[in-house]
C-alpha cells in the first residue's frame, strides 16, 4: 500500500488496517458504542504503519466512558448456545434493515485507533456499489463497483484494489443479507438507544476480526460500525444525515482500472 495513509476508512472498512499522515476533522460526538471483550492477548506494539496506541487508550479519554460498562451482556461467549428468542428477533430485524435498503447516501465521522476524526460523504447502490469521499484535506477515496474495492490518494496519485468479497463492506452492500445464517454472530446487545449485533470473521492468513453493527432501538437504522483488526485496533465509523430515497449518479461507482504498459 502507499506509504502515508491517514487511519481511514480503509482500515474500518476493509481488513482494519490503519496507515498514517494527515489532519484530523473537527471534532463531531460519536455514539459510544458497547464495548467489545478482547479475547485474544494484548495488542502488540506498535509498528511503523500504525498509530501508537490503540483505539480503546483514546476512547477512555472521553467524557462517561466505561470500559467495563456492558462488557458481560454484549457477547455470549459460549458459542455453542442459542441466542433466545428476543436476541433472534433483533438481528432478523438488523437483517430485514440492511436487506431492505437499497441506495443510501449521508455523512460520516470516522474514528481512528489514534483518536483522530476525519469525516466526509458517502454514497451506496447495491449491490456491492458504494463511494466513500473524505473532506479536504484529506486526499482519500473510496469506490467498490461491485467486485473490487480501491482506495485512491489523489495528492500521491496511487489507487489500492482489494477484492470486495474479502472486505467486511460486503455485509452492508450485500442485496439480500440474513446475519445469522449467512455470518458468524457471536454478541447480541440491545438497550434503550441501541441495538448492537457483534459479528466474528477467521482468516487463516489475516487471523481474527469483528465487526460490530450498530443500529437505533427506535427505528432499526444503521447508526454505525466498529471493526476490531486481527491487532486487537478499533476503528469507528457514524453516518447520520441519511437518504434512502435519492438515487446516486452511476458514474460515481466506475473504477478505471489499469492496463498493463499504461
Amino acid at each position: 500500500m502507499a506509504g502515508t495513509r491517514q487511519g481511514l476508512l480503509v482500515g474500518a472498512l476493509i481488513f482494519g488496517l490503519v496507515a498514517a499522515g494527515g489532519t484530523a476533522a473537527a471534532q463531531i460526538p460519536l455514539p459510544t458504542p458497547a464495548p467489545q471483550p478482547k479475547e485474544r492477548g494484548a495488542a502488540p506494539a506498535a509498528q511503523p504503519a500504525r498509530p501508537a496506541q490503540p483505539a480503546a487508550a483514546s476512547a477512555q479519554q472521553q467524557p462517561g466512558f466505561n470500559p467495563l460498562s456492558g462488557l458481560k451482556s454484549l457477547f455470549n461467549l459460549d458459542r455453542e448456545s442459542n441466542f433466545d428468542a428476543k436476541q433472534r428477533s433483533q438481528v432478523d430485524r438488523v437483517s430485514q434493515y440492511l436487506s431492505g435498503v437499497h441506495q443510501l447516501s449521508g455523512t460520516f465521522v470516522q474514528v481512528g485507533p489514534d483518536g483522530g476524526r476525519v469525516r466526509g460523504n458517502f454514497y451506496v447502490q447495491k449491490p456491492g456499489r458504494v463511494r466513500f469521499e473524505y473532506e479536504p484535506p484529506t486526499p482519500i477515496d473510496i469506490v467498490a463497483d461491485g467486485q473490487s474495492v480501491v482506495v485512491r490518494d489523489r495528492k500521491l496519485n496511487t489507487s489500492d484494489v482489494y477484492p470486495l468479497s474479502q472486505t467486511p463492506l460486503r455485509y452492508l452492500l450485500a442485496d439480500r443479507i440474513d446475519l445469522l445464517r449467512d455470518t458468524n454472530v457471536v454478541g447480541v446487545h440491545a438497550d434503550d438507544i441501541f441495538v448492537t449485533i457483534v459479528i466474528e470473521e477467521r482468516q487463516p492468513l489475516i487471523g481474527t476480526s469483528r465487526l460490530m453493527l450498530m443500529v437505533g432501538a427506535k427505528d432499526y437504522q444503521l447508526k454505525q460500525w466498529t471493526i476490531t483488526d486481527p491487532q486487537g485496533y478499533d476503528t469507528t465509523v457514524a453516518v447520520s444525515n441519511l437518504d434512502s430515497k435519492s438515487k446516486p449518479d452511476p458514474n460515481m461507482f466506475m473504477i478505471v482500472y489499469e492496463r498493463p504498459g499504461q
